[in-house]
């Protein structure tokens, strides 16, 4: 049960870096005033960032699984 919860908890802290950390690349021109950018491109961003959050969370299940990381 906690093993279940650990491995949810640890994927949605990984997507949420991962987004957080891809939200200001690539905005292009702003709007003069709002301040807001015309095209944030979000749908891609949420998808380079569930990708990556797979990646690295693949990684820490199988260092958890050769018992390099102990829970």
């Amino acid at each position: 049960m906690i093993h279940g919860a650990v491995l949810v908890s640890a994927f949605l802290v990984l997507w949420f870096l991962a987004l957080f950390c891809l939200l200001p690349i690539g905005l292009g021109p702003v709007d003069p005033q709002t301040g807001a950018p015309h095209s944030p491109r979000l749908l891609m961003k949420v998808g380079i960032a569930t990708a990556a959050a797979m990646v690295l969370w693949v990684i820490l299940y199988a260092l958890i699984l050769f018992h390099v990381v102990n829970l």
